[in-house]
């Protein structure tokens, strides 16, 4: 069984709409997907079609966006209901300040050229998907002054530009909390993605463990082997539970379906913890 449980779609910032995504992982030999846009779960329901339609139980999750002493924090959500009072209440926050600080981005990148108009970058994004810097790079790319994404993020659009905002994101320890509370089951993705910039230090994952943590995405591709190895020590001492997972994007990242997943030993795991919702599309028969 070939389990992947990090994939985004056109729903957040992923090029492919879901349906699409599922088609792709039945393409690519995978049983189970986990779909897992970020601050948003409106794809399930069309993953859960196209998982029918292929043969491919998907896992809804939802990646929440969060920061930590300076530092971004990425937490997945598994089976989460994103209903819950206090989940949903996190997750409209974050939208709400993410469109908002998009559109003073572009305001800055329009005064000196690099953008047209805002509408330029709406385009590049489904109608109700989580906006974010991606659409920002794609409305740069169609526009033709910079020929990829990975161009435009260590251009204009990296951490240290001046055209650079923040946004509203929850504490990790308080995402945990209500990623429990909604009855998911939270694991911290890409840990130790040093490239990707400023990381946490062990201490926050003690304290998102201490919360209810319940594992560590260890293998990906952001992480070098000697950072898969200390995220797997770190696992093993905090006793949580180790994925591995793609992070697929579609177009928008080198990233391939597959590269890299999760043993059906730990996903028996994470259902058995999750009840906030259960798996979509296929029906889920794990090995014995």
């Amino acid at each position: 069984m070939r389990i992947d449980l990090h994939t985004h779609s056109s729903h957040s910032d992923g090029t492919g709409p879901p349906a699409q995504v599922v088609r792709e992982a039945a393409a690519a030999g995978l049983d189970v997907l986990a779909l897992t846009d970020h601050d948003t779960a409106a794809g399930w329901s069309a993953a859960d079609r196209a998982g029918l339609e292929v043969g491919v139980s998907v896992i809804p999750g939802i990646e929440v966006s969060c920061r930590s002493r300076g530092s971004s924090v990425h937490l997945l959500a598994y089976l989460v209901d994103p209903e819950e009072e206090a989940f949903r209440s996190e997750l409209d926050r974050a939208r709400a300040s993410r469109r908002d600080r998009l559109r003073t981005m572009a305001d800055l990148l329009i005064e000196d050229g690099y953008l047209d108009s805002f509408e330029q970058v709406l385009v590049q994004a489904q109608d109700g998907a989580t906006l974010g810097r991606p659409h920002l790079a794609d409305a740069m790319v169609a526009s033709g002054r910079y020929a990829t994404r990975d161009e435009a993020f260590a251009g204009v659009l990296s951490s240290g530009s001046r055209y650079y905002v923040g946004h509203y994101a929850p504490d990790p320890v308080r995402a945990v909390e209500v990623t429990l509370a909604a009855g998911g089951v939270p694991v911290l993705a890409h840990p130790l993605a040093s490239a990707r910039g400023r990381i946490i230090g062990e201490d926050v994952i003690e304290e998102m463990a201490a919360a209810g943590l319940v594992g560590l995405e260890v293998e990906h591709r952001d992480h070098t082997p000697s950072d898969m190895a200390r995220a797997a020590a770190i696992a093993q001492r905090l006793g949580l539970l180790q994925t591995g997972s793609s992070d697929y994007h579609g177009t928008g990242k080198p990233n391939l379906l597959g590269e890299n997943t999760t043993s059906p030993q730990v996903l028996v795991a994470i259902l058995a913890q999750g009840t906030g919702t259960g798996p979509l599309g296929a029906e889920l028969t794990m090995p014995s």
